[in-house]
């Protein structure tokens, strides 16, 4: 079944800051996705933010109706599409110790077996949160290493994790001095066969990295509890060849130096997609070359997804480098600005849904997340601030057919949720649902 519903901003938040809904965000304010999941039971998790932030108000402002602020929004659904509950979170832009929920870059959630839900940023920070959001259960932090300075090792986890349909737990690493910054980036790509639970973290076992080499890492950059062949990951131990050396002559320009490792996804509980994106340039990005490699669970590249033009399909055009799979059906799925493409676990292109072509034009507005549980698409309205459930089918010759429908019956439920909800400027406001603060 289509399904519309908005990520609302709790009206608690909106009255003790009075948001100006009507403003522009060039006004130094704004909404954003961060990702949004679903988990067997038909729950939807949404993480999003709002910011404000104007250079006329003082940094030691107190009043919250004209300070500056930022917020991690979690907003838990039903499978009906209610606003059950949803959890505050400060950003730690503006205060390091704001909240119990460990913030970070490329930061996402995860629903795990036992329907724990997990938000996990680059460096390798998970925090585990109660499924009705009502708590913080655990918190695995990785601290930061920063060149010239001490570094003490935290206990973090992962920066991505998703889950197989046998519950193993699909995840990437990051590591310090890839390409030689003097930072962490996401470099190595691994999963567990036990559990994580805010009482302990399971063994990641290693099956593929991004950069051979990285810079400067000493003993305290091993990683104890990521394991390649016996040992821990770090110093010059990690899964070779690289993904990026089977395929050099491939990136003319860089040879895959400055290169970024995407969020992996299974396509079976021993199948894994990873995609990594060449060098991003300040401008000109389409026509780099990017990669969806086909790895298995003994770290073999089998392949890869085949099909898309560098340039034509080019996913450097607004930076869609997102993919979401479906495991149970063996298929994967990428929207980008100029199309929705899906594979199969072969990784042939079966489906290819065209943005130039009339039906499909409204897809250029929409990001996709993710796949519930049972397959279905999970995309979101970048400006209407909506998202939207579309059901896969089984053969996906009939996917332009579904998608056609879903496109359709999201203007008639948009219209209806406008209605109901009164928003301002496509921003959705709810004051029925607890809020909880993290």
């Amino acid at each position: 079944m289509v399904q519309t519903f908005p990520l609302a901003l709790p009206g608690t938040l909106v009255d003790t800051h009075r948001i100006d809904l009507t403003k522009l965000y060039s006004q130094g304010w704004g909404v954003g996705t961060d990702d949004v999941v679903a988990a067997p039971n038909g729950d939807v998790y949404a993480l999003y933010r709002v910011h404000r932030y104007t250079w006329e108000v003082a940094e030691d402002e107190q009043d919250p109706s004209r300070a500056n602020f930022g917020y991690r929004i979690i907003t838990r659904y039903s499978a009906d599409g209610e606003v059950l509950a949803s959890a505050l979170c400060r950003s730690s832009y503006l205060d390091k110790t704001a909240s119990a929920v460990l913030d970070g870059d490329d930061i996402n959630l995860c629903v795990l077996p036992d329907s724990t839900l997990s938000v996990n940023a680059r460096p390798d920070r998970t925090t585990l949160i109660a499924p009705d959001l009502s708590r913080v259960l655990a918190a695995y932090d990785s601290n930061d290493h920063r060149p010239f300075e001490e570094f003490t090792p935290g206990n973090g986890f992962a920066g991505s994790i998703s889950v197989t349909p046998s519950g193993r737990l699909l995840c990437s690493v990051s590591e310090y001095g890839v390409w030689g910054y003097g930072s962490s980036l996401a470099n190595v790509v691994g999963f567990t066969d036990g559990a994580l639970t805010p009482g302990s973290r399971p063994v990641i076992e290693a099956i593929a990295s991004l950069d051979p080499e990285p810079a400067h890492q000493s003993d305290d950059d091993l990683k104890s509890y990521v394991h390649h062949q016996g040992r821990p990951v770090g110093q010059d131990h990690r899964p070779r060849p690289a993904l990026t050396e089977p395929v050099a002559d491939e990136d003319r320009l860089s040879r895959w130096r400055d290169s970024r490792l995407g969020r992996p996804v299974p396509l079976a509980d021993d199948l894994f997609v990873v995609p990594v994106f060449a060098k991003i340039f300040r401008s000109g990005n389409r026509g780099q070359p990017f990669l969806f490699a086909l790895v298995n669970d003994q770290g073999e590249m089998t392949g890869r997804l085949h099909g898309l033009h560098t340039y034509r399909d080019s996913p450097f055009t607004g930076f869609c480098f997102t993919l979401a799979s479906d495991p149970r059906r063996g298929r994967v799925f990428h929207l980008n600005r100029y199309g929705l493409y899906a594979w199969n676990k072969a990784g042939v292109l079966c489906a290819r849904l065209d943005t130039a072509a009339k039906p499909f034009k409204p897809l250029v507005h929409f990001t996709l997340t993710a796949c519930s549980p049972d397959g279905d698409l999970l995309l979101v309205h970048r400006k209407q601030h909506l998202i939207l459930r579309v059901p896969a089918p089984d053969d996906l010759s009939d996917l332009a057919a579904a998608v056609e429908n879903a496109l359709r019956a999201y203007a008639r439920q948009r219209t209806a949720l406008k209605k109901a909800w009164t928003p301002v400027n496509w921003h959705w406001v709810d004051t029925s649902a607890p809020v909880h603060r993290l």
